[in-house]
């Protein structure tokens, strides 16, 4: 994913926890924050130490962004969200991994199509 559609900085991060709504699900918590006039959407990651060591942490972030890549067209593009991971998502395959991250989407009303299927 391109740099552009990543929330990277601190205060953006803390911009969308402050000012923010939360979802939540089993697996993972979403904070969402509605900017209007942006071209696309950003996304941040956050994936703690209690999911795993280094490795683990990072193959849970790369299922991540292969889940939200494959559903980018249906994401509203006027928002910032953050997705943090739980620690019950170690282990998850890519299709759990998208399963969960589309539901708590939907229920966050970040995804404002109908989704395509894979």
């Amino acid at each position: 994913m391109k740099k552009a559609y990543r929330v990277k900085k601190e205060r953006e991060f803390q911009n969308v926890f402050h000012t923010g709504a939360s979802f939540a699900n089993r697996k993972f918590v979403v904070y969402r924050l509605e900017k209007k006039g942006q071209l696309h959407f950003r996304v941040g990651l956050s994936v703690g130490k209690k999911v795993g060591n280094a490795v683990c942490r990072n193959d849970v972030k790369r299922k991540i962004r292969a889940a939200i890549y494959s559903i980018k067209d249906t994401i509203d593009p006027e928002l910032d969200f953050i997705v943090i991971a739980r620690p019950s998502v170690k282990g998850l395959t890519y299709d759990e991994i998208r399963s969960n991250l589309v539901h708590v989407l939907k229920l966050a009303k970040i995804i404002n199509r109908k989704e395509k299927s894979k």
